[in-house]
């Protein structure tokens, strides 16, 4: 068993009120390790060292950030299969997908070294002759991050990339679930000599709080619960902190009639049923044709069945566990009343669910608005594509959506129609581009985006600067 520590000014140290047993959710009777419990002390003592460190950082050039970005990315390339199997360890995600993690997060940092020799600013015509103006983008200074553990690797670097590539320090507050692999992640920043302007606190909510509240800390994203993000958001605005929240989704597929019937059930299993639907764009509802109904249900029966269930560590598995016997109750407890269209059978070891289609169900009970974050998936039917699109709308969230259809005409209806940051054609909901938007409309996000060139947007605040003459 692992004693998993804090990374605060270049040294890993032990410390806190307490530790929480991180579990292998496959072999629940092993203990990956020991999570400690920060403090505020550790905390207070982390935000200083990076906001005494903030004003170096940010006088360095880009070029010699992206240098260190790019140092970063070869530490993470040069341990991928330890990191790998560190993630289906602790996590439970399927081998396949957790070295995808990994080399997404090569790319995350490599694209992020580049946006730090980007252009910072523009010329702004004045309306005072001879005047020059422009905008500059300045970092925040300190910026908190709270992040999962579905992706304990990617998320916290989507997030602290694009922070660091424009001169704020970061620290960051992992999940406890997944607290051996934010120590990974920390030995690799070591390595790429980033322990002034990167710091990791592990521990759970109250470690979270201390972060959010501090004085010194200048802009907080996070990523989980819609619950957990509107506190922070509130805690935030009565601060007067930048803050962007990521709160999931309840991803939706529509399924129309001229689909490609076998293609169509592939994209909605694989969706929904892949890592145990653990993501938050994970498809949870489908919308299907009435009319092709029936014919539709027997292709993606088919389809969840040839998703191997079983031990993540083995190559050939689709679906593993979900991350806890908490969420196992959880999860069982809300599909024991469910009519079951089609359910799986799943190992007797291990916190694993039954992947399960669910139908008789109206828009409005709890299986079709709240997130499960498992293996769920629930049927609905349509008459027309309008009644599609208004299933498909209603719900507080809108993070992901997908449409099977040969159809251009109502693939270019829906794509103006639904109401998803994120829209996809004859694609499942899951995933996008590490160099793309990823945010939601309503209740999923709190407004501005992750990745890409956008994500400078939350990471800057802009000086307006006028020379007369």
């Amino acid at each position: 068993m692992r004693e998993i520590k804090h990374y605060i000014g270049g040294e890993f140290m032990t410390g806190g009120t307490g530790h929480l047993d991180s579990i292998n959710p496959t072999h629940p009777d092993q203990i990956i390790g020991e999570v400690p419990l920060g403090s505020a002390e550790l905390m207070g003592q982390a935000v200083e060292v990076a906001a005494s460190n903030q004003s170096a950082w940010r006088k360095q050039t880009g070029a010699a950030r992206a240098g260190q970005l790019h140092a970063w990315g070869d530490a993470i390339s040069a341990r991928q299969e330890e990191l790998a199997k560190a993630i289906v360890d602790e996590v439970g995600k399927p081998i396949g997908e957790a070295r995808g993690e990994v080399q997404r997060c090569v790319a995350i940092l490599r694209y992020f070294a580049g946006e730090a020799v980007r252009p910072v600013g523009e010329v702004v015509p004045s309306l005072t002759p001879g005047a020059l103006q422009y905008s500059l983008r300045e970092p925040h200074g300190v910026v908190g991050l709270i992040t999962p553990w579905n992706f304990p690797l990617a998320i916290p670097l989507w997030k602290a990339a694009p922070a660091l590539a424009v001169g704020n320090t970061v620290v960051l507050k992992p999940s406890e679930h997944s607290g051996y692999c934010a120590q990974l992640l920390a030995e690799t920043a070591h390595a790429a000599g980033l322990g002034n302007v990167f710091q990791v606190v592990m521990g759970a909510g109250d470690t979270g709080r201390t972060l959010v509240e501090h004085v010194e800390v200048r802009a907080i994203s996070f990523t989980g619960s819609d619950r957990t993000g509107k506190a922070i958001a509130l805690t935030c605005a009565e601060r007067n902190k930048r803050f962007q929240t990521e709160m999931g989704g309840k991803n939706v597929a529509i399924v129309l009639a001229d689909a490609d019937l076998k293609q169509a059930a592939n994209l909605v299993a694989g969706g929904a049923m892949r890592f145990a639907g653990q993501k938050c764009t994970a498809t949870s509802r489908v919308v299907v044709d009435s009319g092709i109904r029936g014919r539709f249900i027997d292709e993606l029966r088919a389809a969840i069945d040839s998703l191997p269930v079983g031990d993540p560590a083995a190559a050939e598995t689709a679906v593993g566990p979900v991350i806890s016997a908490a969420s196992q109750g959880r999860i069982d407890a809300a599909v024991s009343n469910a009519e079951f269209i089609y359910q799986s059978s799943k190992p007797d070891k291990g916190f694993f669910v039954a992947s399960s289609v669910v139908g008789g169900i109206s828009e409005t009970d709890d299986l079709a608005q709240n997130e499960l974050f498992g293996p769920v998936l629930a049927l609905f039917e349509a008459k027309s594509f309008d009644q599609a699109i208004q299933i498909a709308n209603h719900t507080r969230f809108g993070l992901s959506a997908s449409l099977c259809t040969r159809d251009i005409g109502n693939a270019l209806k829906y794509i103006d129609q639904v109401q998803a940051g994120m829209v996809r054609v004859n694609a499942d909901t899951t995933g996008v581009d590490p160099h793309a938007p990823f945010g939601g409309y309503k209740g999923s996000s709190s407004g501005t985006r992750e990745q890409g060139e956008v994500a400078k947007d939350f990471y800057t605040q802009i000086k307006t600067v006028q020379i007369n003459p």
